[in-house]
């Protein structure tokens, strides 16, 4: 059976219409297709670049049953694409096998040096086996791996040169470097070791977006889960940590901003759950002070193509999500998609 959808394609604000012949999209007019979506608004679905998915906490082991609930989860909030910057088990086969699950892009398990994570909860391992580590998870992942920079805020950070060895040997292999960074300390390394990503930033030194955006290193800062906690910690007794923390969070938002006004890629990542809540973090991007398109952009279109997937073009995959009005003039349209179509099909 082959599809038909009709609407204004964003973000070239264009009208247009596609069919769908298999997971593809094509723009060669096909008689007698089967039209599913007629005007509106098209998404090349949603993206969330830093989720967990498979487990929730280190008291419950990552189970099957809890992946497919999480991803299916993203995908009937119109995120058909997700990145998960590590996690306690290797994402398994059957998820890109899978018709009904969105795509996914993971990073193998987190890699964690001592004292920088919860035990047990990622794959441990010595500051002197790090860089073999990485490599495997690289290979063995979508051609990504996650290191803890850095963990508590009184503790010293993964050394640089360290973690340069690693940027440098999982470039080497064509794989990507993201880095948990939540300290001066931490984000200063990353930075300087050329990371692909910088997840949190918490504390980045501003002086440090110039560079990131030089060498191409983007920004992840998962604003939605700082903000969540902000209220509560701003309410708690008073402590070195509280205070680190707050002063931390205060930076984040100016940081933001700052480094998309100087061209760092900025994207959108929850790193929280329920998952399928992507449409949180844009709004917090929106307030950060990047527009209302480049924030969906962020969650979107922009994630696609840093991802190395294209949007809605002649061959691309069929994946797209529709809404019945311009979700960048209104984001709450964001969570009432009028349909969600997966490599494919239509899932609603």
């Amino acid at each position: 059976m082959v599809l038909e959808v009709r609407g204004i394609v964003l973000p070239e604000r264009e009208e247009r219409s596609f069919w769908i012949v298999g997971d593809r999209l094509r723009t060669e007019p096909i008689p007698d297709a089967d039209v599913v979506v007629e005007g509106g608004w098209l998404l090349p679905g949603l993206v969330d670049v830093h989720t967990h998915p498979g487990t929730e906490n280190r008291d419950a082991p990552f189970s099957d049953e809890v992946l497919r609930q999480h991803l299916t989860d993203h995908r009937d909030a119109g995120v058909l694409l997700v990145r998960t910057p590590g996690s306690a088990e290797r994402i398994p086969d059957w998820v890109d096998e899978d018709p009904q699950m969105p795509r996914v892009h993971s990073a193998g398990r987190w890699l964690a040096t001592p004292g920088r994570f919860l035990p047990g909860f990622g794959r441990d391992v010595s500051e002197e086996d790090l860089v073999h580590a990485a490599i495997e998870e690289t290979k063995a992942s979508s051609g990504w791996c996650k290191v803890i920079a850095d963990w508590r805020h009184d503790e010293p950070a993964l050394p640089g040169d360290i973690l340069t060895a690693v940027v440098q040997a999982v470039h080497a292999i064509g794989g990507r470097v993201a880095a948990h960074c939540q300290t001066a300390e931490g984000s200063l390394n990353a930075v300087q070791a050329g990371v692909d990503s910088l997840e949190h930033g918490m504390h980045l030194d501003p002086g440090l977006i110039d560079q990131m955006a030089s060498q191409g290193t983007a920004f992840v800062p998962t604003l939605s889960v700082f903000g969540a906690g902000a209220d509560r910690l701003r309410a708690a007794e008073p402590s070195a940590r509280r205070d680190w923390w707050l002063a931390g969070w205060e930076g984040m938002l100016p940081n933001v901003r700052a480094a998309h006004e100087a061209g760092v890629t900025v994207l959108a990542g929850t790193d929280s759950f329920p998952c399928g809540t992507v449409t949180a973090e844009v709004e917090w991007l929106v307030r950060a002070g990047l527009s209302a398109e480049a924030a969906l952009g962020a969650a979107s279109w922009s994630a696609r193509s840093w991802l190395g997937l294209p949007g809605l073009v002649d061959g691309g995959p069929a994946d797209l999500v529709a809404y019945d009005t311009d979700p960048t003039l209104d984001n709450s349209v964001l969570t009432r998609p009028s349909r969600i179509i997966l490599r494919g099909r239509v899932i609603a």
